[in-house]
């Protein structure tokens, strides 16, 4: 592992730990060359995914990029940054468990907006605003009429004998 400070080659681990949810594990390390500690993590990761874009290019998959776009939409809502780091993790295996090893960004824009509907409503609109690419308050007022919809209860089903 490359020392941040130095760009060394030469570190030592220190400690190791799993993370909260055990999805990485945590490294603490010293560097040899300039004694700078730092800390890094280690996922398991089943496959390495490939982004399809819209316009057909094919781009590296970017669990950070996935962090900053859900960090926005939840900035200043009441979700631990635990929650969405939880969520990020839960994002990546539910993709990386397709079965494939190319995925559309359509595909992870909308597995990020069903995991968005669960946890805030408020973060889901935002993060469709942007996705979807809003123009007019109507755009926005369809999507606040999906959410109402959904939390309607069900009108019971009966059955007549």
């Amino acid at each position: 592992m490359r020392c941040p400070s130095c760009q060394s080659l030469d570190t030592q681990v220190k400690d190791s730990r799993p993370t909260e949810d055990s999805a990485a594990i945590r490294r603490r390390r010293v560097c040899l060359t300039c004694n700078s500690r730092f800390t890094t993590f280690e996922r398991v990761q089943l496959r390495e995914l490939t982004v399809l874009k819209r316009a057909g290019r094919r781009v590296p998959f970017d669990r950070d990029k996935l962090m900053r776009s859900l960090s926005i939409a939840l900035r200043k809502r009441p979700v631990e940054p635990e929650r969405i780091e939880q969520l990020v993790s839960k994002i990546v295996r539910e993709l990386e468990s397709l079965g494939e090893s190319e995925v559309t960004s359509e595909t992870i824009g909308e597995t990020v907006m069903e995991h968005l509907r669960g946890l805030d409503d408020v973060a889901y609109v935002r993060f469709a605003s942007v996705y979807r690419n809003f123009r007019e308050p109507k755009d926005f007022e369809a999507a606040l009429a999906e959410l109402s919809a959904e939390d309607e209860p069900k009108p019971a089903v009966t059955t007549r004998k």
